[in-house]
C-alpha cells in the first residue's frame, strides 16, 4: 500500500537513514501505548557488527528493543508480521526481514550473515516465537550460530513485556547485558553450547527486568545500570554509508527492504 505510493523514497531508501527519522515519529506513539524503561543502553557497542539476542513475549517487542537500542537493528521477523499492510511495510523500511519456514529459513540466515559481514546489527528473538507462559522458553541456536560463524560479539537483552496488549498498556522494562564473545566450534555441538549460554544470560536479564518493574523502575539497579527512556534521536548512532541490502538472487526470498537496487 504505502510502498506502491513510493513513500519509502522520502525516508532515504536506507535503514540507517530511515531509523533516525522513524524514531522521531514512533517515540511519541510508543510512549503512549507501551511506556518502557531500559537499563544499560550504553552496553551496546557503538561500532561494528554484532548480534542482539532477546526473549520474546509480545508483538510490540521489536519496537521496544529497537527504540531502546542506540544502533539500527536488522531484525528477523516472522513473515506474517511483515506481510501486514502499512505496519509490515514500515518494519521493512527499517531493515526487518522475514523468516520463512523450510528453505526460507536458510535464506533468512544468509541475510543475517550478510548484515553482519557489512557491519550491521542483527536482531534475533532467540526462542524463535512468542512465549505464552510468562517466562522465557528454550533458546534456539540461531543467534549463537550467527555470532560464532561470523566471529562477532553477542549482546543479550531481557525484556519484561508479558501481558502487554492494546487493552492492557502496562509499563514494561528491559535490561541489556555485557557483550560476549562465543569462542566455540562451528559445529552443531558448539552452536548448542552457545544457545545454552545465551539462554542463561537472557533469562537472568529478564529476571532483572521483571524485578525492576516490580520495584517501580528504580533510578539505578544494584549493579549501577541507570534507568533511561527510549534512545533520543540525537543520541542514536547511525551509519548511512553501510550497504543497505544484498543484491544476490537468494536475497529475494525473505521479504526485506523494499528499496533493493534495480538490476
Amino acid at each position: 500500500m504505502l510502498t506502491e505510493l513510493g513513500l519509502y523514497r522520502l525516508l532515504g531508501e536506507n535503514p540507517e537513514r530511515t531509523w533516525p527519522i522513524a524514531r522521531r515519529l514512533v517515540i511519541p506513539i510508543a510512549k503512549a501505548i507501551v511506556p518502557t524503561w531500559g537499563y544499560g543502553q550504553q552496553l551496546v557497542p557503538a561500532q561494528g557488527p554484532l548480534v542482539i539476542a532477546s526473549n520474546h513475549f509480545s508483538e510490540v517487542d521489536p519496537a521496544v528493543v529497537g527504540l531502546h537500542s542506540r544502533r539500527t537493528l536488522y531484525y528477523m521477523a516472522k513473515i506474517e508480521l511483515l506481510s501486514i499492510p502499512i505496519v509490515g511495510e514500515i518494519l521493512r523500511w527499517t531493515g526487518a526481514f522475514a523468516v520463512r519456514r523450510g528453505e526460507g529459513d536458510r535464506d533468512a540466515l544468509r541475510v543475517a550473515r550478510w548484515a553482519l559481514h557489512e557491519g550491521h546489527v542483527a536482531g534475533v528473538f532467540a526462542e524463535g516465537t512468542r512465549q505464552m507462559f510468562g517466562y522465557p522458553g528454550p533458546m534456539h541456536p540461531g543467534a549463537a550460530m550467527l555470532a560464532i560463524q561470523e566471529g562477532v560479539p553477542l549482546v543479550p537483552v531481557g525484556i519484561d513485556t508479558f501481558g502487554w496488549n492494546l487493552k492492557n498498556r502496562r509499563r514494561c522494562s528491559l535490561v541489556w547485558g555485557e557483550p560476549i564473545t562465543l569462542d566455540l566450534p562451528r559445529t552443531g555441538k558448539g552452536y548448542k553450547e552457545g544457545a545454552a549460554i545465551v539462554e542463561q544470560l537472557v533469562t537472568k536479564l529478564w529476571r532483572r527486568a521483571a524485578q525492576a518493574t516490580a520495584d517501580g523502575f528504580p533510578d539505578v539497579l544494584a549493579d549501577g545500570l541507570r534507568r533511561a527512556g527510549f534512545v533520543k534521536p540525537k543520541d542514536f548512532l547511525w551509519y548511512p554509508d553501510l550497504a543497505t541490502w544484498p543484491e544476490d538472487e537468494w536475497a529475494a526470498g525473505p521479504l526485506g527492504p523494499v528499496y533493493r537496487r534495480p538490476r
